[in-house]
């Protein structure tokens, strides 16, 4: 079950007494538990059939006791515990059957009470008869975090829900600069949105003119001339990057240029070098396939080996180890050596 399915079956009234959000990725446990304390009740219902608590101030016994009253003139009530990581308990489910408080409400639940915990940044252990309780009698969903080479299909997916299409650069770049990081991804999104039209592409000048990315000078223009093996438009990024560390942070870059020549090297190792192959085994849109053929025709197995060793190299210094250097020094070091 996705978190779609779950805001879905809210809408549609097919309710759960329980539900049980827990994983590493946040921005789908968000997703689902906004919805429900937005839109599950009236305004009306909600001064006297909501409660929102949060883990690290408040307790089982007062969760209990708020899931244990009656809806009050509405069909249901929703008791929402967010960060529920954070909450304190006394002895596990290891007590006998009946001595646990909490486990007792959830093998019987009140059918009139919504009782949703949000259990962020890691898993649930599902060994704990609470777990198994919540599964029999509720919903349990597990917000996954999501592979870095999934991150631009995500995005494409959260603008077509919202009327827009996306040109795949415009995508990529957006994955390259903000990340993993959905919620981030998501704002900037919203943001953007605001200044292009319902129906239309989101396109590279759109991310760029709206969440500040150069348009000459970003990691994306990075790799390609990297992969070109052109000096001078190389050695021009690299100056503006010096000039503007705040929006190309060396920790980023080097994430970003290791990531690339990673593929690089899977690109020597290919055999079915057709373009749908190689964009399946790359993991990435066809139409970027070409850029990295570019690059194993510049840098061979042995040279695509050795930048990957010297990114891994350059990353720790730019962390301290064996180095004072400064990010500028030790970014024009190593394309002096990716280069050479």
């Amino acid at each position: 079950m996705t978190a779609s399915d779950i805001i879905n079956d809210i809408k549609k009234r097919r309710l759960k007494p329980l539900y049980l959000l827990h994983g590493e990725e946040p921005y789908f446990i968000d997703l689902v538990s906004n919805f429900t304390e937005q839109n599950l009740l009236s305004d009306a219902e909600k001064s006297f059939n909501q409660t929102v608590l949060y883990g690290k101030d408040t307790d089982i016994m007062t969760v209990l006791g708020a899931a244990k009253r009656y809806p009050m003139m509405a069909d249901y009530q929703l008791v929402l515990v967010k960060e529920a990581q954070d909450m304190k308990r006394g002895k596990e489910d290891d007590d006998k059957k009946g001595m646990d408080p909490l486990l007792s409400y959830l093998e019987n639940p009140l059918p009139g009470t919504v009782l949703m915990f949000c259990y962020k940044y890691g898993k649930f252990d599902k060994r704990k008869k609470t777990y198994k309780a919540i599964e029999k009698n509720g919903v349990v969903f597990e917000s996954v975090s999501l592979y870095d080479n999934k991150i631009p299909e995500w995005i494409e997916d959260f603008a077509n829900e919202r009327g827009y299409k996306t040109d795949p650069h415009a995508s990529a770049m957006m994955a390259e600069y903000l990340g993993n990081d959905l919620s981030k991804i998501a704002n900037e999104l919203d943001k953007l949105m605001l200044n292009v039209a319902v129906g239309q592409t989101i396109t590279v000048k759109h991310v760029q003119d709206n969440i500040g990315i150069s348009k000459e000078y970003n990691v994306f223009e990075l790799q390609s001339a990297l992969g070109k093996r052109d000096p001078f438009k190389v050695n021009q990024i690299i100056n503006y990057f010096e000039a503007n560390p705040k929006a190309n942070p060396l920790v980023l870059v080097m994430a970003n240029l290791n990531n690339f020549f990673s593929k690089v090297l899977l690109y020597h190792y290919i055999k079915d070098r057709s373009p749908q192959n190689l964009a399946v085994e790359l993991g990435v849109k066809p139409f970027f396939v070409k850029d990295y053929e570019q690059a194993a025709r510049s840098y061979n197995y042995g040279k695509t080996m050795q930048i990957i060793s010297l990114l891994r190299e350059y990353d720790l210094m730019s962390k301290g180890v064996d180095s004072n250097e400064g990010p500028g020094e030790l970014i024009k070091e190593l394309m002096f050596k990716i280069l050479h």
